[in-house]
């Protein structure tokens, strides 16, 4: 998969060169607007790469769960950066729309429809390891979404030909944009939540809680926290009152081997009290 991942960002990383400098040449907002959608992808395989190779580091004595949380912070740094490009792609295309430029139609769709065989090529790298790998489902999906919205380019830069209509350009350029802003508004709200320690948007809490406490002997479940160790991985840890606790063992390697399984929790650290009599400090709802 990591090939997959090189190919991916060494074609999408060259393409986007291409796209913006042909985007100046031929006066195009939309192709512009393009490449940042474009860009937006080379930053989220950069991520996915990126937390492939995180999570296979060590961890230390210092950063006991290795630099898995380095995965957040770029997908927070990506998020930030891509809302500020598209701010200036959505200012001049305002002014595109009052001072409209003559397109050079032919650049455009040429351009284009290189980004549609290029995102398409790179969709097809990830469309196997996508079954298993949500990384590679995610890659899989960006890219595909790119060749879709290079299509439409080449379609509004066709019609521009056709009619001499060039306010179509900067149109097509903010609807891109607003592809952009809907997708990146929902990147930078989970990343801002995961580095929060909130728990991945996936997860529901409430459930998961319900579910510990159906478990065999479980009479209470609290202090339960769940939190992403990175953007692939979800931590979980809970006490459990379990006062006939004679197979405690069995108990926690079936618990957590069935949260990994169901709710996709692969590290959980199950805390079992036997004597429910006994108040534990962190049992009240509003202690952490």
């Amino acid at each position: 998969m990591g090939s997959a991942f090189a190919i991916g960002v060494t074609l999408n990383t060259a393409f986007v060169l291409v796209e913006v400098g042909a985007g100046f040449l031929s006066h195009s907002m939309a192709l512009l607007a393009d490449a940042g959608h474009n860009l937006s992808d080379v930053l989220a395989l950069l991520m996915a790469w990126g937390a492939t190779i995180l999570a296979k580091r060590a961890p230390s004595t210092r950063r006991t769960y290795g630099l898995r949380k380095g995965t957040v912070l770029a997908s927070l740094g990506n998020a930030v950066f891509l809302l500020l490009a598209i701010g200036a792609i959505v200012s001049e295309s305002i002014h595109r729309l009052t001072l409209p430029n003559v397109v050079s139609t032919r650049t455009v769709m040429i351009t284009a429809a290189i980004g549609v065989v290029i995102n398409t090529a790179t969709a097809l790298l990830f469309m196997r390891g996508g079954k298993e790998d949500l990384n590679a489902r995610g890659a899989f999906l960006h890219m595909a979404s790119d060749a879709v919205i290079s299509v439409a380019v080449v379609i509004g830069a066709g019609v521009i030909a056709l009619t001499g209509l060039q306010w179509i350009d900067p149109v097509l350029s903010l609807g891109i944009a607003a592809v952009i802003v809907t997708g990146t508004w929902g990147l930078l709200r989970d990343s801002v939540n995961l580095a929060l320690d909130g728990a991945p948007r996936e997860i529901d809490v409430a459930e998961v809680r319900a579910w510990l406490a159906a478990q065999p002997g479980v009479a209470e479940i609290h202090d339960l926290h769940i939190w992403a160790m990175s953007t692939t991985e979800t931590a979980l840890t809970a006490h459990v009152i379990r006062p006939a606790n004679d197979d405690a063992d069995q108990f926690l390697h079936a618990t957590c081997e069935t949260l990994s399984r169901k709710f996709n929790i692969g590290h959980a650290t199950l805390q079992v009290e036997t004597d429910g009599d006994t108040a534990c400090r962190l049992a009240p709802d509003g202690v952490v």
